[in-house]
């Protein structure tokens, strides 16, 4: 097995190509070996999710809007449909759909995600079955021809697709923080890790009153070969980071999160409504000759 430098001046050179068609083909292997190591800790429900409809805003880091979003969560019994959908200025599409029980521990049981229009470079769908691990990918690829990858995959409990502000809402500050998994879209299925830690409370204000806000730090574990390979090939995702109210009812208030692999990180933020300003009725002359 070659060494880190070995591998770091191959791939940056690119004098040995056997040797990235190798390291290519222990990655594919990793990827179908990590689902069955990854760990299955679950998080409890602590605050049943209900009949829910926010209105939110996607923008650049510098605080450019690109999309106005809708979350609506509805609940049958134990089951719960989320569905969170943003349109974006330059006419893009997310539109990402997730059903899970909340029984004692919040599971996945299906997932789908749309990524298309100018905003994404690779139109993306992705699908997700948690009980059968059915995995499909649609996408486009730089040659603008339209493919899918179907995987079956041996899918942890603790997947997190479309979960994570759910399930940081429902973890208490004192517990020991679980560690989550995700599947992505390389564009191959795979399932990755996601390692969460705390970076204490930071301030913030809701019309000059001070606030505070628990932050949450999500690190992409990739794992294996493939893990020590992506920094290398400047593929390892930057971490997110969460912000949530704690206390009596938590909520969610803010994340800055990758948009998608190789794509910007974008905030997202709730928002209220904007109401027209009316002016003043004036009263009507007979009115007024009445007092």
């Amino acid at each position: 097995m070659p060494s880190r430098r070995d591998m770091h001046r191959s791939l940056v050179h690119g004098g040995d190509r056997v040797i990235v068609r190798f390291l290519a083909s222990l990655i594919a292997l990793n990827s179908v070996l990590s689902g069955a190591l990854l760990g299955t800790t679950n998080v409890p429900v602590r605050y049943k999710e209900g009949l829910t409809h926010g209105f939110l805003v996607l923008s650049t880091l510098d605080g450019n809007p690109v999309a106005v979003g809708d979350l609506t969560e509805v609940a049958r019994g134990n089951k719960v449909t989320s569905h969170l959908v943003f349109h974006f200025n330059d006419g893009s599409l997310q539109d990402e759909t997730t059903v899970f029980s909340q029984r004692q521990n919040f599971s996945l049981i299906t997932y789908h995600l749309i990524q298309k229009g100018p905003a994404f470079p690779q139109p993306t769908e992705i699908s997700v079955v948690a009980a059968t691990g059915q995995v499909s990918v649609r996408y486009t690829n730089d040659k603008g021809e339209e493919k899918t990858e179907n995987e079956h995959l041996n899918l942890p409990s603790n997947l997190a697709n479309g979960l994570v502000l759910t399930l940081l809402k429902n973890i208490h500050p004192e517990d020991q923080l679980p560690q989550l998994s995700m599947v992505v879209a390389t564009p191959k299925p795979r399932v990755v890790k996601l390692s969460i830690s705390s970076q204490g409370k930071d301030p913030f204000t809701i019309a000059g009153s001070r606030r505070e806000a628990l932050h949450y730090v999500i690190k992409v574990e990739i794992g294996g070969l493939a893990g020590l390979v992506a920094p290398l090939l400047g593929k390892q995702p930057p971490d997110g980071h969460i912000w949530v109210i704690g206390g009596e009812a938590p909520t969610f208030v803010k994340s800055e999160t990758l948009s998608f692999l190789g794509g910007p990180v974008w905030r997202t933020e709730l928002i209220s409504p904007v109401w027209p300003r009316s002016e003043k009725t004036e009263p009507k002359k007979e009115d007024a000759g009445k007092h």
